[in-house]
């Protein structure tokens, strides 16, 4: 089984894909093509998708059963004590607001509570 999703790509590459598998929602693709069938269909997304990204799942015998493929994405597979996870990229975390006049920290109640002084 492999499942290809497509994000902001030229229609030609979805009517290309067509061909082979079956576009079951916009922009995801399933089948069962041979393994070089699969990575000539992976050769041609990546080479046709321009700025948009794709992914690429397909079963393979290890113990996830699956593995995957990314083009563009902002999420990368890495591989992790043997298995294959998805790496996301840390936003960045938003700062504290602290009001004019007041104090970042602890406040005195809360220090007393806290350490018992």
């Amino acid at each position: 089984m492999t499942v290809i999703v497509l994000t902001n790509c030229p229609q030609g590459l979805r009517g290309f894909l067509t061909r082979w598998m079956l576009e079951i929602s916009a922009g995801v693709f399933i089948g069962n093509p041979s393994t070089r069938v699969r990575e000539a269909l992976w050769h041609e997304v990546q080479q046709y998708a321009h700025q948009g990204r794709a992914l690429l799942a397909h079963t393979t015998n290890n113990e996830q059963g699956f593995t995957f493929l990314t083009h563009d994405h902002a999420w990368h597979p890495t591989d992790h004590e043997g298995l294959t996870l998805i790496h996301r990229p840390n936003e960045k975390a938003p700062q504290p607001v602290v009001e004019p006049g007041g104090k970042p920290g602890w406040s005195r109640a809360s220090k007393r509570r806290r350490f018992g002084k």
